[in-house]
């Protein structure tokens, strides 16, 4: 039986910052010759299926960890790390076996926020459930001051260890050259997009983020929600949207990291924040961050932001000098050096030498993979979760789907278009053919799914890397009179598969008469068997279209396995909110974006005169439409005309149809 150094256990499935800090802390322990296995326990919160997210997959096909079997072998190691408290609000569907001389429970978010002292776990419940299954003797450590104070909130008589379990950082991977100031101070921030993670009020958002000419504001993720509570679009903003920008570049382009949040929200740490401290980028945030980051950052309220990073922006020998107190404050205090030291405290003690690396881990059956080429991820990820054992799914898209692909856990590979490259469409063709060529010698794929546009660079691909079976995932419901021209294109691939639309009936597009030797399913989508519901608050979902509702909570960026929880939508009728919204029940409003390449506004209309839906066509009609669906009334008749024309997931029959190509393939390589 093998004894481990550390067993990290969690849902290896949670994207962001749990995964990030795992995926940290085993690159330290790698690096310090110290073995690793990962424990995968599901969280309640996680409903819908979903593979480990891609950084954990990353870690353990680079050897740097083992994954703890699932058969019920016990897993033995020096220290026991559980991330997550989340994960055990109720009783897990099996209990990993685990010994360990030391068991530390991570509390990496507090059990609430400032309007609910306990709204995300019950501290006291989740204890009792961890110490029966794992013994009594564990430490409790919060990785700050901010969930500290929550847990002596509401648990004054837990023994709580003198120091915070911090997150650490990897100082090499984000040390940048340094910025030349330009004649303005830049300001900005990153992160994914979500309600909290910024100031409720506009007033106060302004102040952090002003729209004057003294200052450039950039964001990375979540701009879209500043711009929908300020109603507009200030003119010195430049919002780029998430995953649009790796965050070492985008932080690059920074003079200063600026951070506010909703006056509710318990930040548990801040990951982004020390991020940009190690980038060389000063940070200003609240006064209540003082305790994590101490004299590595800047402190003030929104108000005084302006004055500060103007004043500092343009004395440079002080700025200088807060980069760097900034950069040694988070090499010392939250460097893998700090990780290895705490490791050693419990008497895991770094080896002398670095163990030699692993053989790398045997690659997957070359037969069972598939490339999936497009920005279609929505469609991409429905597939791919439902490909039979075995079958890995690689999506190929651009740096706009790279970030929801990511988060999604599937493995990617960049193909930028021609505009993120800046050149032209016939030398964009020439860079798709190559590139695509060195991914199929790379990956030795078994079939390739083209979604969308097959673009002349994708076809001039496939005679020059015939081994694969070419498949095109062709759109429907095309704007009549238009798109006629990708028609020929399907001659140059060995299948098409049309996913079905609701609005069939009005589909007016050149491919309703082109579907001789084409494969059809219903609609794709990646919603659940069963939506869970919520009986809180009304919420108002937000998808392409910023509005309000007064009584409503106006919510964005929630995934497919959560629209149970939604009461109201308006979205853009777009292939995928069209789809998910209708096959979750949501009573929506849909917004047709009228220069859209499929055809939005039919979808729009026969969705409302099929009963299932409202539609407007602008901001009057928007409002109008979505009084109306204030009325339980008028909400209670869409679910129901909903269900009564529901429409089954073409999903499972789509990735059937995608094995079965790829197993005619295996029959005729060599």
């Amino acid at each position: 039986m093998t004894l481990y150094d550390v067993a990290i256990m969690s849902d290896l499935r949670y994207p962001g910052g749990n995964s990030a800090s795992i995926v940290a802390e085993v690159r330290a322990q790698a690096g310090a010759g110290l073995s690793t296995v990962l424990i995968h326990v599901p969280s309640p919160h996680l409903r819908h299926a979903r593979p480990f997210q891609s950084r954990i997959v990353e870690c353990l096909r680079d050897g740097l960890a083992d994954l703890a079997h699932d058969d019920g072998t016990e897993v033995t190691a020096r220290v026991l790390l559980i991330r997550q408290p989340r994960i055990f609000t109720s009783e897990p569907a099996g209990v990993p076996r685990v010994k360990a001389g030391h068991t530390i429970v991570v509390l990496n978010q507090p059990p609430g926020d400032e309007r609910h002292e306990q709204r995300y776990y019950v501290f006291d419940e989740v204890r009792e459930r961890i110490s029966r299954l794992f013994g009594g003797d564990i430490v409790w450590a919060p990785i700050s001051s901010q969930v500290r104070d929550n847990v002596q909130q509401v648990a004054p008589r837990t023994t709580l260890p003198d120091t915070d379990w911090h997150e650490i950082i990897d100082i090499d991977d984000w040390v940048a050259p340094p910025r030349v100031p330009g004649p303005v101070p830049v300001i900005g921030r990153h992160g994914r997009p979500d309600e909290v993670k910024w100031p409720r009020d506009p007033a106060e958002l302004l102040r952090a983020y002003p729209d004057t000419g003294e200052v450039k504001v950039r964001i990375l993720g979540g701009g879209e929600i500043g711009v929908r509570r300020l109603g507009r679009t200030p003119r010195n903003w430049d919002v780029v949207e998430f995953g649009a920008e790796s965050p070492q570049d985008f932080l690059a382009s920074l003079d200063f990291f600026v951070y506010f949040h909703d006056k509710d929200w318990k930040e548990a740490f801040g990951r982004t924040i020390l991020e940009a401290m190690a980038s060389g980028v000063p940070v200003v945030v609240g006064p209540h961050f003082r305790s994590i980051f101490g004299n590595a950052a800047l402190y003030t309220d929104p108000a005084g932001v302006r004055d500060l990073v103007r004043r500092l922006h343009a004395d440079r020998p002080a700025y200088e000098k807060q980069v760097e107190r900034a950069r040694r404050y988070v090499t010392d205090q939250f460097g893998s050096a700090s990780h290895i030291a705490r490791l050693a405290s419990l008497g895991v003690m770094q080896r002398a030498a670095r163990r030699p690396p692993r053989p790398p881990m045997r690659a997957a059956r070359t037969n069972r993979r598939v490339l999936m080429v497009g920005d279609d991820v929505a469609r991409f990820r429905a597939i791919a979760r439902r490909l039979p054992p075995g079958m890995e799914a690689v999506v190929v898209a651009g740096s706009a789907s790279l970030a929801e692909a990511h988060a999604a856990g599937l493995l990617t590979e960049y193909l930028p278009g021609a505009a993120e490259l800046g050149v032209p469409e016939a030398r964009w063709n020439n860079f798709a053919r190559d590139r695509l060529g060195h991914l199929t010698e790379l990956y030795k794929p078994r079939a390739v799914l083209v979604g969308g546009l097959p673009h002349d660079g994708i076809v001039a691909a496939i005679p020059e890397n015939p081994l694969p079976r070419w498949l095109w995932l062709r759109p429907a419901m095309w704007r009549r009179g238009t798109g006629g021209e990708w028609a020929g294109k399907g001659a140059a691939f060995a299948g098409i598969l049309e996913p079905g639309e609701f609005a069939a009936a009005g589909d007016e597009g050149w491919t309703t008469t082109a579907r001789a030797g084409v494969t059809t399913v219903d609609p794709i989508t990646d919603l659940p068997d069963r939506l869970a519901g919520d009986e809180g608050d009304d919420t108002l979902l937000c998808r392409g279209v910023p509005a309000t509702l007064p009584g409503f909570r106006t919510v964005t960026g929630l995934p497919a396995d959560q629209l149970g929880e939604v009461t109201i939508a308006v979205s853009r009728a777009d292939y995928t909110n069209f789809h998910e919204l209708l096959g979750a029940g949501v009573p929506t409003v849909f917004v047709p974006d009228p220069d859209a390449p499929d055809d939005e506004l039919a979808r729009a209309r026969f969705a409302a005169a099929a009963g299932v839906a409202r539609y407007a066509v602008d901001d009057q009609s928007t409002r109008a439409e979505l009084a109306k669906l204030a009325d339980p009334a008028v909400r209670q008749a869409i679910r129901r005309r909903c269900a009564e024309l529901s429409f089954a997931n073409g999903a499972t029959e789509a990735a059937a149809w995608l094995a079965a190509r790829c197993r005619e393939a295996n029959r005729v390589r060599p």
